[in-house]
């Protein structure tokens, strides 16, 4: 998985900007690079491999850039190599981007690109954005960006930096989330709240479809149409020790021994032993049509649908209402019948799984109520269900 992290503000970029790759190294990736603007330059360094041969890289270069984006690539279009890796550029070498995401009609755009004289270096998806953004580029940064994702079709998480934007972040959304963490004279933008939780707990989530123009002192969100859009800020409650591998070699190890804790967790609060009852505050509202449900449908991705599976047998043989578990990936397009009544559930720990908010944005176009189970507060499933529950199981 990809993963993104950009700054601006008071200090030097660089090392906040490396802290924030080597936060998201438990996701898994091939390549790692950045880019770093000092108000004339952009300099962009990247290669095959860890963020500990890109700091290697890094080690003799001396900058006093504040403004930055960097990047942890997993290999979809093109080979995992230095050329590939992000972050990419136009042909003038004045727009620099990195992007979580697939272009899905990538060899159209390449194709009539290079029919007006653009020249491409890598053979990723990603090199058409920032060429494409040039080929709209007039006198609004904003209006070339808005102008060059209405041609797009696919996902991204997008971060760009311009040299006719100095001490600038551009940051764009669709299906691959993208927050902004608010700062005090700096800001940041990231793809996971854990790349930049040691600097602020502050957090705005872009919604799919927005992009942001971010400062050092502030930032301005703007919907598809460009009008302007007032965002909430959100308190995170995680805590840099509980990003922290803890002694353990790796997260993975370390996410076994905490299994016990995160299933206290889970449960703390939400059991009366002495009754014998739980309680679900995000289910209240829909408990009576829960209880009269015909048939609840449960989709989702990866291990969260061997979880919908256990579900499945307990709600069955605990509460005799049918239950079928859906691949996410497959429920989104396969137009599945949803009855009168029927529930749906999703379930994703990260609350982002695009084919998963995929099933559950179909499943509500189909007029069914959606309840969701994720565990990170304020993620984009939890904002698009109807109700649901978090797991508190921690980062």
């Amino acid at each position: 998985m990809c993963g993104i992290v950009g700054y601006t503000g008071s200090k030097i970029a660089l090392p906040v900007l490396l802290e924030g790759l080597k936060r998201l190294e438990y996701r898994g990736y091939d390549s790692a690079g950045v880019a770093l603007f000092d108000s004339r330059e952009i300099t962009i360094k990247k290669t095959r491999g860890k963020v500990a041969e890109l700091e290697e890289i890094l080690k003799d270069v001396k900058t006093s850039a504040k403004t930055g984006i960097a990047h942890t690539r997993w290999a979809t279009h093109g080979e995992p190599n230095s050329i590939n890796a992000h972050p990419h550029s136009d042909c003038s070498g004045e727009i620099v981007l990195v992007h979580n995401g697939i272009i899905e009609n990538y060899n159209a755009l390449k194709t009539l690109l290079n029919e007006r004289g653009h020249v491409f270096k890598s053979d990723t998806d990603t090199e058409i954005l920032a060429h494409l953004i040039e080929e709209h580029y007039g006198d609004s940064f904003i209006e070339a960006l808005l102008g060059a994702l209405a041609e797009v079709e696919g996902t991204f998480g997008l971060l760009i930096i311009s040299k006719r934007e100095p001490g600038k972040l551009f940051a764009a959304r669709r299906g691959s989330p993208l927050l902004i963490g608010k700062g005090k004279n700096e800001n940041f933008v990231a793809s996971d709240v854990s790349a930049i939780l040691r600097y602020t707990k502050d957090i705005v989530y872009l919604e799919d479809g927005e992009v942001a123009e971010i400062t050092g002192d502030d930032f301005i969100v703007r919907s598809a149409d460009n009008k302007n859009i007032t965002k909430k800020v959100k308190q995170i409650s995680w805590n840099l020790e509980m990003i922290e591998k803890g002694g353990f070699d790796h997260f993975m190890l370390k996410e076994i021994h905490e299994q016990k804790e995160s299933l206290k967790n889970t449960m703390r609060g939400r059991l009366n032993y002495d009754e014998g009852t739980a309680r679900l505050d995000g289910l209240l509202n829909h408990l009576k049509k829960l209880q009269k449900a015909p048939r609840i449908i449960i989709t989702a991705c990866g291990t969260s649908w061997h979880a919908a599976l256990i579900g499945e047998y307990l709600i069955e043989e605990l509460a005799g209402i049918p239950v079928e578990v859906e691949y996410a990936s497959e429920f989104r397009y396969r137009s599945p019948i949803i009855n009168k009544n029927d529930i749906v559930f999703v379930i994703s720990q990260s609350g982002e799984t695009a084919d998963t908010l995929g099933a559950l944005r179909e499943a509500k176009r189909k007029g069914a109520i959606v309840l969701g189970i994720c565990n990170v507060v304020g993620s984009t499933i939890a904002r698009e269900t109807d109700g649901g529950v978090y797991t508190h199981a921690g980062p």
